[in-house]
């Protein structure tokens, strides 16, 4: 079964973690790599802030079987 994780400013995503969302605080573009990169492969779903997402390009392109989505700004 997949699994949902949120990366990126932990004020941005406290919300996600009481619908059962499992949150990564990434700080920085540096720790939003390091988060993306130790995902399990159950990880079927990925919501990004705005901030995650803008240090994720690269990864993002190159991960087809990963959905991802990027939270507005």
């Amino acid at each position: 079964m997949s699994t949902v994780v949120a990366i990126g400013e932990e004020q941005r995503l406290r919300g996600f973690a009481l619908a059962g969302v499992g949150v990564i605080a990434a700080a920085d573009e540096t720790a939003a790599r390091a988060a993306w990169e130790a995902l399990d492969a159950e990880v079927g779903l990925v919501i990004l802030t705005p901030a995650a997402a803008q240090g994720l390009r690269h990864e993002l392109t190159s991960a087809p079987r990963r959905l991802w989505v990027e939270l507005p700004r």
